[in-house]
């Protein structure tokens, strides 16, 4: 390599992005962040522990919503791509969809009181529709950091931190139902189901309003500073943009890879059942009365659930915090693989310990360690979508910034439903009866020690064995990928150039 070249590629790139503009950035992905992990982080708990849902009708809607999300998620990227706002291309969207998404998530928690197929209807279309109206929110912001810097290690820093606030968001959606349930539950005058529905319907609310309050600042903030021309229409012989994303190998090894990671999401949705089913960690039932066991098996549910929320919070945000220091060592690569192969490792002693002592507190250090893959993941992916992005305009001319986010956007939702669906297949396949459970059949509810032990330790495998089986098979794309190192500077200053050659600002 030349002397010139070298240090060309040693020569510090410009920042654009004003400390402003990051806290900007970052409020407001704490905002989205906060509602999306309301839906998803207790929706399957919702739809079967309150609205008593089938859950082969819970399994069959998340398949269907993600068959129409492969639709509607590349569509709504494309619009993004071909149309140029008066604010620009990207920004206008939170602004635009931050009421209704406030108002569906709050409808996804409200039960109506219908009854039979009526029922159904309304939770499928208001699920539907949520997820719509989420996409017009979630691939322009995420898009928005291809646009407002062409430097991919301040673009990497923003990405890191716009997640690292998106896991206090995380974190506030998860201690939401459990904070405002004692509420509830010490204010009394309420039956169990009853403070079940309250606590979700009163967490979605808290997360709307102050959620979609802080989403919208980044339409008036957030500067678009990459002005690239609008997608062109298909001109007869050429490639088309799906054949472009398609055949973009860095970003279909990312998707494959988040695709793979599906488990990561159980750690925090699936943490409620096995607190229900999978853990009792409370005193001798011995003897107990049938409310004093209704209110043993209460409490345990809150301590289990509490535990690996708690846990998960701690590994997740603490990866995402020290990700900005690691930049400087270790390459999106290296920090999925290494991360990955850990967390795999974490999860089978937790597993192995947790269950042979019968002690989750034991298990927390190991919970941790399982977590930190979550947060890595879930910036990382980002950044390598970005990245990959760059290597398909260097490669093409084109750069596809909406349909590269829908991609992102799908393989987060198709990951939540996978999650949901592996839920549902374990209570399918442990013969665990929804209606008995909650005593909607006649009887009294059944809880984690009313079952076998063959039956706790599957429910248990929800947060331990499946989450790291799933890490450990996202790493495998991963060492195909090669957009790091000299490559990867290397396309950064040839894309510079030819934006210049064709005349593309950057403000």
């Amino acid at each position: 390599m030349a002397k010139t070249e070298e240090k060309s590629l040693k020569t510090p790139m410009k920042n654009y992005i004003p400390r402003s503009e990051y806290n900007v950035y970052m409020i407001a992905a704490l905002g989205q962040s906060l509602v999306y992990s309301c839906m998803s982080g207790y929706i399957t708990d919702y739809y079967m522990s309150v609205m008593r849902l089938s859950p082969i009708f819970v399994l069959l809607l998340m398949l269907l919503a993600r068959v129409w999300d492969a639709i509607n998620d590349p569509f709504m990227g494309r619009i993004v791509d071909r149309h140029t706002m008066k604010w620009g291309r990207m920004r206008p969207y939170a602004a635009i969809v931050s009421v209704p998404l406030a108002i569906f998530t709050v409808l996804l928690f409200w039960n109506p009181g219908l009854t039979g197929t009526i029922m159904y209807i309304y939770a499928a279309v208001v699920y539907v529709f949520w997820g719509m109206i989420n996409t017009m929110a979630d691939v322009p912001f995420w898009g928005c950091a291809n646009v407002m810097t062409p430097n991919p290690e301040e673009r990497g820093k923003l990405v890191s931190f716009g997640h690292t606030w998106g896991g206090i968001g995380t974190g506030i959606a998860t201690i939401l139902p459990l904070g405002i349930g004692m509420v509830l539950a010490k204010a009394g005058g309420m039956d169990a189901t009853t403070l079940e529905q309250n606590k979700y319907l009163y967490s979605a609310i808290v997360a709307s309003v102050i959620g979609m309050s802080l989403f919208a600042l980044s339409s008036f903030k957030v500067k678009e500073r990459i002005q690239l021309p609008n997608a062109p229409k298909k001109v007869a012989g050429e490639r088309s943009v799906i054949s472009r994303i398609f055949h973009c190998k860095p970003l279909m090894l990312v998707v494959l890879m988040g695709v793979l990671s599906f488990g990561r999401y159980m750690l925090q949705a699936a943490a409620v059942h096995v607190g229900r089913y999978g853990f009792y960690m409370g005193p001798d039932t011995t003897g107990m009365t049938t409310e004093q066991l209704q209110f043993a098996a209460q409490a345990s549910i809150s301590k289990v659930t509490m535990i690996i929320q708690a846990s998960v919070a701690v590994g997740m945000f603490g990866a995402m915090v020290v990700l900005p220091f690691l930049y400087k060592w270790f390459n999106y690569k290296q920090l999925v693989i290494y991360t990955c192969i850990g967390g795999f490792v974490a999860d089978v002693l937790s597993c192995i310990v947790g269950w042979t002592t019968q002690n989750l507190y034991i298990c927390i250090p190991f919970l941790i360690i399982a977590s930190i893959p979550l947060g890595v993941i879930n910036v990382v992916s980002y950044a390598m979508v970005c990245d990959s992005l760059d290597y398909m305009e260097w490669e093409t001319g084109y750069r596809d910034n909406g349909l590269g986010s829908a991609c992102q956007s799908f393989v987060n939702k198709l990951g939540n439903a996978m999650t949901t669906v592996v839920i549902i297949l374990m209570y399918m396949a442990m013969h665990i009866d929804i209606e008995k459970m909650y005593g909607d059949t006649g009887g009294n509810p059944i809880f984690a020690f009313d079952l076998t032990a063959g039956q706790n330790f599957a429910m248990f495998s929800l947060v331990t064995l499946i989450p790291g089986i799933s890490l450990l098979l996202c790493s495998i794309p991963i060492f195909f990928y090669d957009i790091v190192g000299e490559k990867k500077e290397r396309i950064t200053r040839e894309l510079a150039q030819q934006r210049a050659a064709k005349g593309i600002v950057i403000e």
